[in-house]
């Protein structure tokens, strides 16, 4: 008759060796000064790959419109809009105002670009 030996299919880890050396307080200090030189170091560099040119951009003439009781952000693009394209109107009026929304409040004050054909 023969023998049958099974080995187990999953070994004990090793016991955990604890190591001897530590950090001081001065050498953590070190450590994280370091680091933050490092990381400080990667951001600048690649912080410094956004450069304005010698170039001034290209000035939009705008004409600046009060906002009246019910109108629109929608109904002003409209308005100057002659292509018919009132999205994109509606894109350039928010960015020239700088609006977080379509939302417009009587009396507001617009910049707006004039549009000549």
């Amino acid at each position: 008759m023969s023998t049958l030996s099974l080995a187990p299919a999953f070994a004990p880890a090793p016991a955990r060796v604890r190591s001897t050396m530590r950090l001081t307080r001065r050498g953590r200090l070190v450590v994280f000064l370091t680091s933050l030189f490092l990381v400080l170091t990667v951001a600048f560099m690649l912080a410094g790959g956004a450069v304005g040119t010698d170039q001034p951009g290209e000035q939009i003439p705008t004409e600046i419109v009060q906002v009246a009781p019910g109108d629109t952000l929608w109904g002003i693009a409209s308005d100057i809009a002659t292509d018919g394209d009132v999205r994109s109107m509606m894109q350039q009026i928010e960015r020239l105002n700088a609006l977080e929304s379509a939302g417009l409040q009587s009396g507001q004050k617009l910049r707006v670009p004039v549009i000549t054909e």
